[in-house]
């Protein structure tokens, strides 16, 4: 049963090879095997290929069963369509079509398995790409927010610097009147004068100003903080959402670009093997001997072709015939002069009801 499965997947004449030797059966079970493995790995191939697309078993499988019937038709059309031949090359020129189809085909379907196989490898090209592409897009993102986080730094530091400075002029008011109550400075004079209650006063007026200053900057400090905070997590949640587009970064054609980034020569030898694999109907066909059955296909249609140029000889030749005895029927009729009389006096009449018609109509429009 599975011998005539394979037969049949041939593309061979069952009838007529049925009539051949054992060996010539099991030629030509040969080759519809080939045929129909190459049709799995195509399945195979297309199906994985599309799942590395939908993420999904069910459109993968449609499409890869699809895709190998396809497959398995082609090749079974192209092996049954060609013919052994007296010479090679005349075989091979026919199946160079097909040929080129079958690299076409093996480039295609040998990426999806080149990637399943090389797949920790991919990944880690991958991995680093998107580590590259975070940090870009981290760094975009702070770029877009930059400016208004330096503007908001830069009012910060300068309330601050407001604060800072006019403790230090409290400070230094503070020394001042310490010092000339000590009699160190000033009017070097120990006690608390006239001149040290007036620098007093001018700290204290200082102080007032300085807790003033204080209250007001620090809550635009406090605001401004406040939308930092904000910019921040504006930031965070732009690189967040960001994320899971990098993280989906893991199509079909980023692991293409991946694994031409890896050795060239591993996949090269596996695109090979699929090509191969495609061809091998084809080789496989080529390379048979001209065996029993296409001897009698070859008998087959030469009888064929012989019997229909007969039949076509044999119209052209009754048509001919026919024609040249009509001819001499004619010629016959032509010479008989009751005929000739009869037609005469006919071709009078219409004449002259032909002139009698066109004077009445001339009469009418008189």
């Amino acid at each position: 049963m599975l011998k005539q499965f394979f037969i049949l997947c041939s593309g061979a004449d069952k009838n007529l090879l049925e009539g051949c030797s054992e060996g010539e059966q099991t030629k030509f079970a040969g080759i519809g095997a080939t045929v129909f493995f190459t049709a799995v790995m195509a399945f195979i191939a297309s199906a994985y290929a599309l799942f590395t697309v939908f993420d999904s078993i069910y459109p993968a499988i449609a499409f890869g069963v699809v895709w190998g019937l396809l497959i398995f038709n082609l090749d079974r059309f192209i092996v049954s369509t060609i013919r052994k031949r007296d010479s090679f090359s005349a075989e091979f020129l026919q199946a160079t079509p097909r040929i080129i189809l079958a690299v076409i085909i093996a480039i295609v379907i040998s990426k999806p398995l080149e990637i399943k196989i090389f797949q920790k490898e991919i990944d880690t090209v991958l991995l680093k790409e998107k580590n590259a592409m975070a940090l870009a897009n981290k760094k975009q993102v702070a770029t877009y927010f930059q400016t208004d986080l330096d503007k908001n730094k830069a009012q910060t530091d300068s309330l601050k610097s407001e604060i800072s400075r006019k403790e230090k002029e409290v400070n230094a008011l503070y020394e001042t009147y310490i010092a000339e109550a000590e009699g160190t400075k000033g009017t070097m004079k120990l006690g608390k004068g006239p001149v040290f209650k007036e620098k007093i006063a001018k700290h204290d007026l200082a102080k007032s100003e300085l807790d003033a200053l204080r209250k007001t900057n620090e809550a635009k400090i406090a605001e401004n903080d406040q939308k930092a905070k904000t910019l921040q997590a504006d930031l965070d949640k732009k690189v967040t959402d960001t994320q899971p587009i990098i993280d989906g970064f893991d199509g079909l054609m980023a692991r293409i670009n991946a694994l031409n980034k890896l050795p060239w020569l591993p996949s090269f030898f596996i695109m090979l093997l699929f090509l191969a694999i495609e061809t091998a109907p084809i080789i496989a066909k080529l390379m048979s001997p001209k065996g029993e059955y296409d001897f009698k296909l070859e008998d087959l249609e030469t009888a064929l072709h012989a019997t229909i140029s007969q039949d076509k000889y044999q119209r052209n030749l009754l048509a001919k015939t026919s024609a040249e005895m009509h001819d001499r029927v004619y010629a016959d009729i032509a010479q008989d002069n009751e005929l000739y009389n009869l037609q005469r006096s006919k071709a009078k009449e219409l004449l002259e009801l032909q002139a009698n018609g066109f004077v009445e109509k001339q009469k009418k429009t008189l």
